[in-house]
């Protein structure tokens, strides 16, 4: 069976009565070359346990399953699960675990399905749910890389210069704890039903340590998030709103003492900036 053959597809859930839900945002593969680059992507091999989330049908699954040593697929879908007991019968080393992945305790999930085995992440992501499912990667330290497929624009985003206007403040947070990078580029025609935007296969691989030494994590991540709340705003006035406790003509020196242009936006300092603005705010 060709997982990513339109009228195969069609078969199939027709075979199980599958219907798509948009709440879901399931839009399933439909070129055999797409999971095998993000396959690739992934890096997985056979000291690895591969953790998907989303595998609508398997495609993806089935090119994890011939690269890693186990493949573990977390599936919300009830009416998928028959379609991927079919599916994937063939990959002894495959197990789907039903769930929410943003319920389950994925670091006890790793520790009791990978034993021995170094955890990644490889998905085809859902839309709706990118942002808190990669805080959950994330946060997850046990996860070496995390490699999904999301929206083209998203993905750029989140891979953007610091200091650059691509970014914002999840952007920042993804990079002070993963080093990341735009792999390629997947156009809405190679999905069934085609969503209306393009794709990309993002790659995060975790950092040894953080990008930049912040004494009090949670104050620096204020401060970042702080120079987003008025996004159109200075710096000055966005910080102002965001501590009112330090005051504005302390924030207007504070910027001054560490070499920032008074009139500076949030989205043009990079993680280094915003780890001395947050010592000298706290000094």
């Amino acid at each position: 069976m060709n997982l990513c053959g339109r009228e195969d597809l069609r078969a199939l859930l027709g075979r199980h009565g599958f219907h798509f839900s948009k709440s879901m945002g399931q839009n399933f593969l439909i070129d055999p070359a797409v999971p095998a680059a993000i396959s690739a992507a992934s890096q997985a091999e056979g000291s690895c346990g591969v953790l998907e989330i989303g595998p609508g049908v398997g495609c993806l699954t089935a090119e994890l399953a011939e690269r890693a040593g186990k493949v573990v697929s977390i599936e919300l879908d009830q009416k998928l699960l028959p379609v991927l007991a079919e599916t994937m019968a063939p990959y002894p080393n495959v197990e789907i675990v039903p769930g929410d992945a943003l319920k389950l305790d994925l670091a006890a999930l790793a520790a009791e399905k990978f034993r021995g085995l170094r955890p990644l992440v490889c998905a085809n992501l859902p839309y709706n749910i990118t942002t808190p499912v990669l805080t959950k990667l994330v946060e997850t330290p046990c996860f070496e890389s995390v490699t999904v497929l999301l929206q083209k624009e998203v993905a750029r985003r989140l891979a953007a210069a610091q200091g650059s206007s691509g970014g914002g403040a999840f952007t920042l947070w993804l990079q002070y704890h993963m080093e990341t990078e735009v792999l390629f580029d997947v156009p809405a025609a190679k999905f069934f039903p085609a969503p209306k935007v393009d794709s990309a296969v993002l790659r995060c691989v975790r950092r040894e340590r953080p990008a930049v030494e912040a004494a009090d994590e949670a104050f620096f991540f204020r401060v970042v998030r702080g120079a987003f709340l008025l996004r159109r705003k200075t710096l000055v006035n966005s910080l102002s709103a965001a501590l009112p406790e330090a005051g504005k003509e302390r924030v207007q020196a504070v910027i001054q003492d560490c070499g920032l242009p008074p009139a500076v936006r949030g989205e043009k300092l990079t993680l280094e900036d915003f780890a001395r603005l947050a010592a000298a705010l706290q000094n």
